[in-house]
């Protein structure tokens, strides 16, 4: 048994819920004395090539023969992705998901490929950053010419343009909401859910360091690395604060915009996070859609009259997309739906409600939607 097998049958010994796989294989490749970076590789192939195709493993087969035959169907896979019917890709995902979401084969053969790796450029740079990395491939006149697909093997995270904050790792449906938020200069504006900051800097950049960006998560530690994020990214415009989400707001100040990025199943990740598929319940999504209901009715509190509020999901399922949307309609007369035109098929007309599809983008499922505030 190759050593890239041993590490991935590890890997997916350790993995459960509680425990992603992808956090595991870090810890075991960190751990694995003399590994080439070739055999890293493989054994990372080798974990998601199993979850990416464990509908089709025979489960009493031993879990290294299981990794194995895995690894063989995804090459194929990649290499004549039409040769798979339409009902057979049904295995890709657990049987929950059809009751939520309204997909189509062509989704279920996209969540079946390798994920692009998208960054974000400094805003007006992506062409340039594109030249000194080499192996990309630049959005254009479709995607935001500061969205670049990287095609290489270098390891970003050691080159000198990423020490020198001239780009940030963001997949291009993550990219898509700053867009669509378009935060003007001067404005105040306030990442509700902010995570680690990959949007709130995005914000910050859009914004040309000007105004004010507020930065809240419920975890001090993501804030941490948002801190360090920052001033990497020479990001200054900003203030950080804990929120819980409820009803008491980190500030009293009132806001231009809000972004609601909130807390979701993360089913438009799963080409990315194929081990989510088979971790993931429909109670989560119940349960996840009360607490985006209630993230958004309490934002709405420090919004400008005026002001505008997006809300954002890496979700596609019907509870916390249209359900959210259409109870925050009907409990805050106040707000007028915003229409938005897609920043990643600007030719289509504008909509109350954007989808962005796997299949279509190229990256992560979003939901995105919006209100303004007509009235106190």
């Amino acid at each position: 048994m190759s050593q890239a097998i041993q590490i991935a049958e590890r890997v997916i010994a350790k993995s459960n819920r509680e425990r992603p796989a992808d956090g595991v294989l870090r810890t075991e490749l960190k751990s694995a004395r003399g590994i080439s970076r070739n055999d890293g590789a493989a054994a990372s192939e080798a974990v998601f090539a199993y979850y990416r195709w464990l509908g089709w493993l025979n489960p009493n087969a031993k879990v290294s023969e299981q990794i194995v035959e895995a690894v063989e169907r995804d090459r194929d896979f990649q290499k004549k992705s039409d040769e798979i019917s339409a009902p057979e890709l049904q295995r890709a995902i657990p049987g929950w998901v059809k009751a939520e979401v309204k997909y189509s084969p062509e989704w279920l053969r996209a969540l079946q490929l390798h994920p692009k790796l998208w960054l974000r450029a400094k805003l007006g740079t992506g062409r340039a950053l594109a030249e000194k990395l080499g192996e990309c491939w630049i959005g254009g006149e479709r995607f935001p010419t500061d969205a670049i697909s990287y095609e290489g093997r270098e390891d970003l995270f050691r080159t000198a343009e990423f020490y020198a904050g001239e780009f940030e790792l963001q997949d291009i449906s993550s990219q898509a909401v700053g867009l669509v938020c378009n935060p003007q200069p001067n404005e105040t504006w306030w990442d509700a859910c902010a995570g680690e900051g990959g949007k709130a800097l995005h914000l910050c950049d859009l914004m040309r360091g000007k105004g004010l960006l507020w930065a809240s998560d419920r975890a001090d530690w993501r804030l941490k690395k948002l801190k360090r994020r920052a001033a990497r990214a020479k990001a200054f415009n900003y203030r950080a604060a804990l929120w819980d989400g409820g009803a008491k707001l980190p500030t009293k100040t009132k806001f231009d915009g809000i972004l609601v990025d909130a807390p979701c199943s993360g089913l438009g990740t799963w080409q990315r996070n194929p081990q989510a598929r088979w971790t993931t319940t429909l109670k989560d999504v119940h349960e996840l859609s009360a607490l985006q209901e209630q993230l958004v009715a309490n934002a709405i509190a420090a919004l400008k009259p005026g002001g505008r509020l997006i809300y954002s999901v890496c979700t596609l399922t019907e509870s916390e997309t249209t359900r959210v949307a259409d109870a925050i309609m009907k409990r805050f007369a106040e707000l007028k739906p915003l229409n938005f035109l897609n920043p990643l098929t600007p030719d289509e007309p504008a909509a109350e409600r954007l989808w962005l599809w796997p299949q279509t983008i190229q990256g992560n499922g979003m939901f995105i939607c919006g209100w303004e505030k007509t009235r106190v």
